[in-house]
């Protein structure tokens, strides 16, 4: 495990702040259909819901994206996991999602840092690569460390939908930084049996949430883009 540096750090902490322009804040990943079905009514539910995507669901499955990314040694092997991201997305907004976000992440990240990453474009997104694709060949651009990267990379994902949450559900403030404070002690050992990229351990079995992003497509009153 290599000790990051003041400079590495503060630059994932740019990265992966929620003031970077990568938009975020406009999805909830099927949340907001989970809440309009009732499936998540509390904080318990909204942590309950949260620990399942991290455990079974997309988090663990872009981190596995991201570190194979980061492994990535030549552009064919990069382009060949952003079409497997591409490939694994569950429902037409899920695709959307991740691609608007890696494509917001490469253009603002390669006008700053430099690089191609928006000369590698995706199967389906002709501005850049999917997102956690993009952040993972970006950290190995910058010689990041990579456990460091997938552990930031999956607090935001969790901070993200707990900021939604609180936008659909009587979950206050303190009652947010709760949950993220108990699911953030599953973060690191998530990262490392991530850390070897290992796509053919890809899977995911958080049936309801890809359900609640099928649902949300066609959802007629909301306030997120997913």
């Amino acid at each position: 495990m290599a000790t990051a540096t003041n400079a590495q750090i503060l630059l994932l902490s740019q990265w992966l702040s929620p003031a970077y322009p990568v938009g975020a804040f406009a999805y909830s990943h099927g949340l907001e259909a989970a809440v309009d079905q009732g499936w998540v009514r509390d904080g318990r539910d909204l942590q309950d819901w949260l620990e399942d995507l991290l455990e079974h669901g997309a988090g663990r499955a872009d981190a596995l994206l991201l570190a194979a990314a980061w492994h990535a040694e030549t552009r064919e092997t990069l382009i060949e996991t952003d079409t497997t991201a591409c490939a694994f997305a569950a429902s037409k907004e899920r695709l959307f999602e991740t691609c608007q976000q890696g494509g917001s992440f490469s253009r603002v990240t390669q006008a700053i840092w430099g690089g191609e990453l928006t000369n590698l474009p995706g199967p389906t997104n002709p501005t850049g690569l999917t997102y956690p694709v993009a952040l993972g060949a970006a950290a190995a651009a910058e010689a990041l460390p990579l456990d460091l990267t997938l552990s930031m990379y999956l607090q935001a994902f969790v901070s993200n939908l707990i900021a939604a949450g609180q936008r659909l559900l009587p979950v206050g403030q303190t009652a947010g930084q709760e949950i993220l404070h108990r699911l953030a002690l599953r973060l690191p050992e998530i990262a490392a049996q991530s850390a070897d990229g290992d796509l053919t351990r890809l899977s995911a079995t958080a049936f309801l949430g890809d359900i609640a992003a099928m649902k949300h497509e066609t959802q007629r009153s909301r306030i997120f883009r997913t």
